[in-house]
């Protein structure tokens, strides 16, 4: 089993984990301290989301300002269209930030926006069975 951990520099741990817990994610404790904090996304799907400092341990040269520059899309794939419009509203409600228009493609929907820190989130349905709605 492979999983995937997403690694995300934040101003304020309590801050994000309270944003993605308000998108209906869970939290790890077993993996978080003040630094840093585990967001379980999906059964092999995580964020980690730590300070400034703490995220400097892992890099080299400097940490980008996301609000400045993309340094990163992050693709979640939702179920339905409708789970893809609520995602997006818990976030616009959980203070992010609409980033690009809504992309309607027949089969490919999708949207996004900026968490609080500035990363760029995109949520996606796809529809293989070619009935999907226009």
């Amino acid at each position: 089993m492979r999983m995937i951990f997403v690694n995300l520099p934040v101003r304020d741990v309590e801050a994000s984990k309270a944003f993605f817990a308000a998108l209906g994610f869970g939290h790890n404790p077993d993996f978080s301290d003040e630094t840093a904090a585990c967001i379980v996304i999906d059964e092999n799907v995580f964020v980690m989301v730590m300070t400034h400092d703490k995220f400097r341990t892992f890099i080299k040269g400097e940490i980008s300002d996301a609000h400045k520059a993309t340094e990163v899309l992050t693709c979640l794939s939702a179920d339905s269209r409708e789970e893809v419009d609520s995602l997006l509203a818990k976030a616009m409600a959980a203070g992010g930030k609409p980033w690009l228009p809504a992309i309607d493609m027949g089969p490919m929907y999708g949207v996004s926006f900026q968490d609080p820190d500035g990363h760029v989130w995109e949520v996606m349905h796809m529809d293989m069975s070619g009935e999907a709605a226009a």
